[in-house]
């Protein structure tokens, strides 16, 4: 088992005991979420399946506020679905279950058109977001959200967990920025609770967890490069990882962006990256993206919008 955990050491904290965080929930989605007065209980079900005609489809979908799905379209024989947030972002008491699965030799690519809000809590409580992602055999995944942007005083909860079958295929980026910098909002909000953990034919790959809060240690490893550093991280697995390229990755380190990768077990690679401001950052995810790509022989398929 390889376990990979984020550069920033101070903030890895260990697991969290098993009453907090039930991974069995994982699979399904709860069957009566309440929708209270002041947060809201949402859900999504997908599974993407391939068509007898080789076209990938969505074969069932279930979701509720917060979350919303637009139409989807197929470019490059990918399904390029679009998640939505009708109510501009997260509160805290929201808490958004997600179930994603992608079915043997289908390839879906998951987005949002803008960028994730979670805003500053009222109650002290935080806005939880949990989602599951299970890659058949020979399928592929990518899912390529928009910036995540933390408001002053906001406490969120993030827990990923992806399930890759051996010959299952993976593009997953996160991209965490510190704040609303133009409203002098940097590294402001209360604490960031990230949990990921990535499984390759039921062997635990990667593990991550952290907290980031002001006040501690926890944002010294994000600060020492940019006073106001956006973070990338990608997983890259299958077939998008087969040919990887070192070279040109490395090359990308420079002014404003500060950048390491390297292998996991399994074939697993991981890009993680630093950038001064959040036009370093969209630049670089729009090299990496093609460029990784690229390196596997295909065209990267329209996201439907103006970036990438």
């Amino acid at each position: 088992m390889s376990i990979c955990s984020s550069n920033w050491s101070a903030g890895f904290i260990p697991r969290e005991p098993a009453d907090r965080h039930d991974e069995s929930s994982y699979p399904g989605i709860h069957p009566a979420l309440p929708v209270s007065g002041s947060a809201l209980s949402g859900h999504l079900d997908l599974r993407c399946e391939l068509r007898a005609d080789g076209v990938p489809v969505i074969a069932r979908q279930s979701f509720r506020a917060p979350i919303h799905l637009s139409k989807s379209h197929v470019d490059e024989g990918r399904l390029v679905q679009s998640i939505v947030n009708p109510t501009a972002g997260f509160f805290d008491g929201d808490r958004l279950e997600m179930n994603v699965e992608v079915g043997g030799g289908a390839k879906l690519v998951l987005s949002t058109p803008s960028a994730s809000r979670v805003y500053r809590t009222r109650s002290g409580g935080s806005a939880v977001c949990v989602q599951h992602f299970r890659v058949e055999g020979n399928a592929m995944l990518e899912w390529i959200p928009e910036p995540f942007i933390p408001h002053a005083g906001a406490s969120y909860v993030q827990r990923t967990r992806i399930d890759l079958e051996p010959s299952a295929s993976l593009l997953y980026f996160d991209w965490i920025s510190p704040g609303r910098v133009a409203m002098g909002e940097v590294f402001a909000y209360q604490r960031l609770r990230w949990e990921l953990d990535l499984t390759l034919g039921g062997r635990l790959i990667a593990r991550e967890r952290y907290d980031l809060a002001p006040g501690n240690e926890s944002l010294e490893a994000l600060r020492v490069k940019f006073p106001a550093a956006h973070y990338l991280s990608v997983y890259a697995a299958g077939g998008m990882a087969e040919n990887w390229p070192a070279r040109e990755l490395d090359a990308l380190t420079g002014v404003g962006v500060y950048l390491g990768h390297g292998p996991l077990a399994g074939g697993v690679n991981v890009i993680r990256a630093l950038c001064c401001d959040s036009l370093s950052a969209r630049r670089l995810l729009e090299t990496i993206r093609p460029l990784l790509y690229g390196a596997a022989g295909v065209k990267p398929p329209s996201l439907g919008r103006i970036f990438c």
